[in-house]
């Protein structure tokens, strides 16, 4: 389930202006107060949804920037009072933003990842969910080569 609706954690973003999303630099504290929107947004989209898949993906936009300090957004939820899908994909969003190369940063190499998400155990992000990620780390590269982007475009008449 998680593997099916975890991509969907962004599709908010829909609502987000270009402007904001393609800034090469730093977002102002009022691009930054429209970019957290998106979370609402994600869910606003997928919630009215009977299918379970959209369900838990409309969860998972709406708490996958939370923290579990309570110190995250859109409702300061804290703890296991983030739902675990929100939780996991809080993690797994870090390290793939992380270590994936944007306009305005360099991808971070992997062990600097994994030390960020070792640091934030128990601020940032549930100390059970980096503890299970750091117990797989094998697994967890062979995944990030799997699905890591490429700079490579693909015209439609070569797909």
């Amino acid at each position: 389930m998680i593997f099916a609706a975890a991509p969907m954690h962004d599709v908010g973003k829909i609502a987000t202006p270009d402007a904001i999303l393609l800034k090469p630099g730093k977002l102002n504290d009022a691009e930054f107060s429209v970019m957290k929107g998106h979370a609402r947004s994600g869910y606003d989209l997928l919630a009215g949804s009977e299918a379970p898949t959209l369900q838990v993906g409309a969860e998972i936009a709406h708490t996958h920037h939370e923290k579990f300090d309570g110190s995250g957004y859109p409702r300061g939820l804290a703890g296991e009072a983030i739902p675990l899908f929100g939780r996991i994909v809080a993690v797994a969003d870090v390290f793939d933003a992380l270590t994936s190369s944007r306009p305005y940063k360099r991808a971070w190499s992997l062990e600097e990842a994994k030390n960020f998400l070792l640091q934030g155990k128990g601020t940032h992000f549930d100390p059970t969910c980096v503890t299970a990620l750091v117990a797989v780390w094998d697994a967890v590269l062979q995944i990030q080569q799997q699905f890591q982007d490429t700079d490579e475009l693909v015209s439609p008449d070569d797909a």
